[in-house]
């Protein structure tokens, strides 16, 4: 069985009108599994937000201060470029980060076989101390490190397939022998890292 990890509260990170990763991404995901009636047959797991204590395991204090006052004076970008957040906006990224670790938690349980987290905003651009590319924290960044500590799991491996490469992971884990990070991104489209070189 496969879990579903979604929360109706990931609509309420509001990026702009027009901006491409908007709420409407997972409106309709989860319309077309309702339509489909994959809706009935997966095994639907309800997030938490996640602890800052496992945002630290990738991310700076710094960093983590920085997101949740930027939301909180209600700050509509956080880059020279096009990371939009809202006030809810923090609140939402620990939703996101707690709906990893929850389909985590659902597999390494023997509950499921695996799981799609369909949670927002996005992680793979996150650097330890830099939010970039829509991303406030590196999701499957921290779920990564939540397996290891959590779970004892000594070697994991990310497989990023997406037409960018996913900066903010190779970052965290470039020189972790414990973390193999595999990125499949078209070169060099933004944010131009990702080179053959980079190994």
């Amino acid at each position: 069985m496969t879990a579903l990890i979604y929360h109706a509260d990931y609509l309420k990170h509001k990026t702009g009108f027009m901006h491409p990763e908007h709420e409407g991404r997972l409106v309709a995901i989860i319309g077309h599994l309702r339509q489909t009636k994959l809706w009935d047959v997966l095994f639907h797991v309800i997030p938490t937000p996640a602890e800052t204590k496992w945002i630290l395991k990738v991310h700076t204090q710094a960093h983590l201060k920085y997101i949740k006052e930027m939301c909180e004076r209600g700050t509509a970008l956080l880059d020279q470029g096009d990371t939009h957040v809202c006030k809810e906006s923090y609140e939402v990224a620990l939703l996101a980060v707690g709906g990893v670790i929850a389909g985590i938690d659902a597999v390494m349980s023997g509950r499921v076989k695996n799981a799609f987290c369909a949670v927002r905003p996005p992680g793979h651009h996150a650097e330890g101390g830099r939010a970039m590319g829509f991303c406030l924290f590196n999701n499957v960044a921290v779920g990564a490190r939540y397996v290891q500590k959590e779970y004892g799991i000594v070697r994991v491996a990310i497989l990023d397939w997406d037409v960018h490469h996913g900066n903010g992971t190779q970052e965290i884990f470039y020189a972790d022998p414990t973390v193999l990070y595999l990125s499949t991104h078209q070169y060099p489209y933004y944010p131009g890292t990702g080179g053959a070189e980079e190994r």
